[in-house]
Protein backbone atom coordinates (compact mmCIF):
# COMPACT_ATOMS: atom_id res chain seq x y z
CA UNK A 1 0.00 0.00 0.00
CA UNK A 2 1.38 3.36 -1.03
CA UNK A 3 1.07 5.70 1.94
CA UNK A 4 1.89 8.78 -0.11
CA UNK A 5 4.77 9.82 2.13
CA UNK A 6 7.51 10.05 -0.48
CA UNK A 7 9.15 13.47 -0.27
CA UNK A 8 7.33 14.50 2.89
CA UNK A 9 9.40 15.90 5.75
CA UNK A 10 8.86 14.31 9.16
CA UNK A 11 10.10 15.70 12.47
CA UNK A 12 10.14 13.18 15.32
CA UNK A 13 10.98 14.25 18.87
CA UNK A 14 12.59 11.96 21.42
CA UNK A 15 13.90 9.94 18.49
CA UNK A 16 17.32 8.91 19.80
CA UNK A 17 16.15 5.37 20.44
CA UNK A 18 13.21 3.08 21.11
CA UNK A 19 9.83 4.01 19.68
CA UNK A 20 11.03 7.34 18.26
CA UNK A 21 13.87 5.73 16.32
CA UNK A 22 11.54 3.07 14.94
CA UNK A 23 9.10 5.75 13.78
CA UNK A 24 11.92 7.57 11.97
CA UNK A 25 12.94 4.34 10.28
CA UNK A 26 9.40 3.48 9.19
CA UNK A 27 8.68 6.93 7.80
CA UNK A 28 12.06 6.94 6.07
CA UNK A 29 11.39 3.60 4.42
CA UNK A 30 8.18 5.12 3.06
CA UNK A 31 10.27 7.85 1.42
CA UNK A 32 9.93 10.65 3.95
CA UNK A 33 12.86 12.90 4.78
CA UNK A 34 13.35 12.34 8.47
CA UNK A 35 14.50 14.70 11.21
CA UNK A 36 15.77 12.90 14.30
CA UNK A 37 15.31 15.20 17.29
CA UNK A 38 16.63 14.25 20.71
CA UNK A 39 17.93 16.13 23.74
CA UNK A 40 21.09 13.99 23.51
CA UNK A 41 23.06 15.07 20.41
CA UNK A 42 25.08 11.84 20.24
CA UNK A 43 21.97 9.67 20.19
CA UNK A 44 20.35 11.86 17.55
CA UNK A 45 23.46 11.74 15.36
CA UNK A 46 23.75 7.98 15.75
CA UNK A 47 20.18 7.39 14.64
CA UNK A 48 20.47 9.78 11.70
CA UNK A 49 23.64 7.99 10.57
CA UNK A 50 21.89 4.63 10.83
CA UNK A 51 19.04 5.92 8.69
CA UNK A 52 21.43 7.37 6.13
CA UNK A 53 23.13 3.98 5.87
CA UNK A 54 19.72 2.53 4.97
CA UNK A 55 19.32 5.05 2.18
CA UNK A 56 17.02 7.39 4.10
CA UNK A 57 17.45 11.15 3.82
CA UNK A 58 17.90 12.12 7.46
CA UNK A 59 19.29 14.85 9.66
CA UNK A 60 19.82 15.08 13.41
CA UNK A 61 18.98 17.95 15.71
CA UNK A 62 19.64 18.22 19.44
CA UNK A 63 16.89 20.21 21.13
CA UNK A 64 15.14 20.46 24.47
CA UNK A 65 11.45 20.52 23.57
CA UNK A 66 10.49 22.48 26.69
CA UNK A 67 12.71 25.39 25.63
CA UNK A 68 10.76 27.67 23.29
CA UNK A 69 13.89 29.24 21.81
CA UNK A 70 15.38 25.81 21.12
CA UNK A 71 12.19 24.65 19.41
CA UNK A 72 12.13 27.78 17.24
CA UNK A 73 15.79 27.26 16.31
CA UNK A 74 15.10 23.60 15.50
CA UNK A 75 12.17 24.48 13.26
CA UNK A 76 14.19 27.15 11.47
CA UNK A 77 17.03 24.72 10.84
CA UNK A 78 14.71 22.09 9.38
CA UNK A 79 13.03 24.62 7.13
CA UNK A 80 16.41 25.88 5.93
CA UNK A 81 17.48 22.32 5.12
CA UNK A 82 14.28 20.80 3.72
CA UNK A 83 11.97 23.75 3.05
CA UNK A 84 8.95 22.33 4.85
CA UNK A 85 7.70 20.24 7.77
CA UNK A 86 4.77 18.04 6.80
CA UNK A 87 4.64 15.61 9.70
CA UNK A 88 5.29 16.12 13.42
CA UNK A 89 5.45 13.21 15.83
CA UNK A 90 5.37 14.38 19.45
CA UNK A 91 7.17 11.43 21.01
CA UNK A 92 9.45 13.07 23.62
CA UNK A 93 8.66 11.91 27.12
CA UNK A 94 9.88 9.87 30.05
CA UNK A 95 8.70 8.33 33.30
CA UNK A 96 9.55 9.26 36.86
CA UNK A 97 7.35 6.87 38.78
CA UNK A 98 6.44 7.37 42.44
CA UNK A 99 3.35 7.16 44.58
CA UNK A 100 1.92 10.65 44.78
CA UNK A 101 2.69 10.99 48.50
CA UNK A 102 6.36 10.60 47.59
CA UNK A 103 6.25 12.58 44.33
CA UNK A 104 8.06 15.91 44.39
CA UNK A 105 6.95 19.00 42.53
CA UNK A 106 9.97 18.54 40.28
CA UNK A 107 8.90 14.95 39.53
CA UNK A 108 5.55 16.29 38.40
CA UNK A 109 6.82 19.31 36.46
CA UNK A 110 9.60 17.46 34.65
CA UNK A 111 7.33 14.76 33.23
CA UNK A 112 4.34 16.98 32.45
CA UNK A 113 6.49 19.67 30.85
CA UNK A 114 8.32 17.35 28.46
CA UNK A 115 5.17 15.51 27.39
CA UNK A 116 2.66 18.35 27.27
CA UNK A 117 4.60 21.59 26.99
CA UNK A 118 6.90 19.93 24.48
CA UNK A 119 3.95 18.92 22.32
CA UNK A 120 2.50 22.44 22.63
CA UNK A 121 5.72 24.21 21.61
CA UNK A 122 6.53 21.88 18.74
CA UNK A 123 2.99 21.88 17.36
CA UNK A 124 2.79 25.67 17.57
CA UNK A 125 6.09 25.95 15.72
CA UNK A 126 5.19 23.71 12.78
CA UNK A 127 1.51 24.53 12.32
CA UNK A 128 1.93 27.81 10.39
CA UNK A 129 3.73 25.98 7.60
CA UNK A 130 1.17 23.18 7.54
CA UNK A 131 -1.71 25.64 7.39
CA UNK A 132 -0.05 27.50 4.54
CA UNK A 133 0.51 24.25 2.63
CA UNK A 134 -3.06 23.04 3.36
CA UNK A 135 -1.60 19.69 4.42
CA UNK A 136 -0.17 18.43 7.67
CA UNK A 137 -0.09 15.54 10.10
CA UNK A 138 0.53 15.69 13.85
CA UNK A 139 0.68 12.41 15.76
CA UNK A 140 1.09 12.40 19.53
CA UNK A 141 2.56 9.38 21.29
CA UNK A 142 0.32 8.95 24.29
CA UNK A 143 0.16 5.74 26.34
CA UNK A 144 -2.28 3.22 27.72
CA UNK A 145 -1.32 4.95 30.98
CA UNK A 146 -3.81 7.68 30.07
CA UNK A 147 -6.35 5.34 31.68
CA UNK A 148 -4.43 5.66 34.95
CA UNK A 149 -1.64 3.61 36.51
CA UNK A 150 -0.64 3.47 40.18
CA UNK A 151 2.64 5.25 40.77
CA UNK A 152 2.27 7.22 37.54
CA UNK A 153 0.04 10.17 38.41
CA UNK A 154 2.37 12.56 36.58
CA UNK A 155 2.83 10.35 33.51
CA UNK A 156 -0.85 9.32 33.32
CA UNK A 157 -2.00 12.93 33.58
CA UNK A 158 0.44 14.07 30.90
CA UNK A 159 -0.45 11.27 28.50
CA UNK A 160 -4.18 11.86 29.06
CA UNK A 161 -3.57 15.55 28.41
CA UNK A 162 -2.14 14.72 24.99
CA UNK A 163 -5.49 13.24 23.96
CA UNK A 164 -7.42 16.41 24.78
CA UNK A 165 -4.69 18.48 23.16
CA UNK A 166 -4.97 16.44 19.96
CA UNK A 167 -8.75 16.76 19.85
CA UNK A 168 -8.59 20.52 20.30
CA UNK A 169 -6.03 20.89 17.51
CA UNK A 170 -8.05 18.57 15.28
CA UNK A 171 -11.08 20.84 15.66
CA UNK A 172 -9.05 23.98 15.04
CA UNK A 173 -7.14 22.82 11.99
CA UNK A 174 -9.10 20.19 10.10
CA UNK A 175 -10.49 22.66 7.58
CA UNK A 176 -6.92 23.44 6.54
CA UNK A 177 -6.06 19.86 5.65
CA UNK A 178 -4.26 19.19 8.94
CA UNK A 179 -5.15 16.10 10.97
CA UNK A 180 -4.11 15.51 14.58
CA UNK A 181 -4.27 12.09 16.20
CA UNK A 182 -2.73 10.07 19.02
CA UNK A 183 -1.53 6.54 19.50
CA UNK A 184 -1.54 4.91 22.93
CA UNK A 185 0.95 2.04 23.21
CA UNK A 186 0.73 -0.58 25.90
CA UNK A 187 3.79 -2.49 27.12
CA UNK A 188 6.34 -2.21 24.33
CA UNK A 189 9.55 -4.24 24.15
CA UNK A 190 12.23 -1.54 24.33
CA UNK A 191 15.72 -1.38 25.77
CA UNK A 192 14.31 0.53 28.73
CA UNK A 193 11.81 -2.22 29.50
CA UNK A 194 14.41 -4.95 29.05
CA UNK A 195 16.65 -3.08 31.48
CA UNK A 196 14.17 -3.50 34.33
CA UNK A 197 15.26 -5.92 37.03
CA UNK A 198 11.81 -7.55 36.86
CA UNK A 199 11.61 -7.66 33.05
CA UNK A 200 10.86 -11.38 32.91
CA UNK A 201 7.96 -10.92 35.30
CA UNK A 202 6.65 -8.06 33.14
CA UNK A 203 6.92 -10.20 30.01
CA UNK A 204 5.24 -13.21 31.61
CA UNK A 205 2.41 -11.08 32.96
CA UNK A 206 1.85 -9.47 29.56
CA UNK A 207 1.68 -12.87 27.90
CA UNK A 208 -0.91 -14.03 30.47
CA UNK A 209 -3.14 -10.96 30.53
CA UNK A 210 -2.99 -9.55 26.98
CA UNK A 211 -5.49 -10.95 24.44
CA UNK A 212 -2.68 -10.95 21.88
CA UNK A 213 -0.26 -12.76 24.21
CA UNK A 214 3.03 -10.94 23.74
CA UNK A 215 4.78 -7.65 24.34
CA UNK A 216 4.27 -5.01 21.68
CA UNK A 217 7.17 -4.07 19.44
CA UNK A 218 8.43 -0.65 18.44
CA UNK A 219 7.51 -1.59 14.88
CA UNK A 220 3.88 -2.08 15.95
CA UNK A 221 3.80 1.54 17.06
CA UNK A 222 5.78 2.86 14.09
CA UNK A 223 3.46 1.18 11.57
CA UNK A 224 0.44 2.81 13.23
CA UNK A 225 2.07 6.23 13.19
CA UNK A 226 2.99 5.86 9.51
CA UNK A 227 -0.63 5.11 8.67
CA UNK A 228 -1.97 8.10 10.62
CA UNK A 229 0.64 10.31 8.95
CA UNK A 230 -0.39 9.17 5.49
CA UNK A 231 -2.90 10.15 2.84
CA UNK A 232 -4.73 6.92 3.68
CA UNK A 233 -5.80 8.46 7.01
CA UNK A 234 -6.91 11.83 5.65
CA UNK A 235 -10.42 11.49 7.15
CA UNK A 236 -9.24 10.44 10.60
CA UNK A 237 -8.63 13.22 13.10
CA UNK A 238 -8.95 13.74 16.83
CA UNK A 239 -8.75 10.00 17.44
CA UNK A 240 -6.67 7.77 19.71
CA UNK A 241 -5.46 4.39 18.44
CA UNK A 242 -4.57 1.93 21.18
CA UNK A 243 -1.58 -0.31 20.40
CA UNK A 244 -2.09 -2.67 23.32
CA UNK A 245 -2.86 -6.10 21.94
CA UNK A 246 -6.41 -5.64 23.20
CA UNK A 247 -5.43 -4.96 26.81
CA UNK A 248 -7.35 -2.16 28.53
Amino acid sequence: MDLGLFGKVALVTGAGGGIGAAICSRLGIEGAKTVVCDIDPARAEQQAARLAAQGVTAMSIAANVVDAAAVTAMTTKVLESFGQIDILVNNAGFQRDKRIVNMSEDDWDAVVDVVLKGAFLCSKAVLPGMLSAKWGRIVNISSRAHLGNPGQANYSAAKAGLLGFARALALENGKYGVTVNSVAPGIIDTAAIRGLSHFEKVRENAEKTTPVPRLGTVEDVADSVAFLASDRASYISGEVLHITGGRY
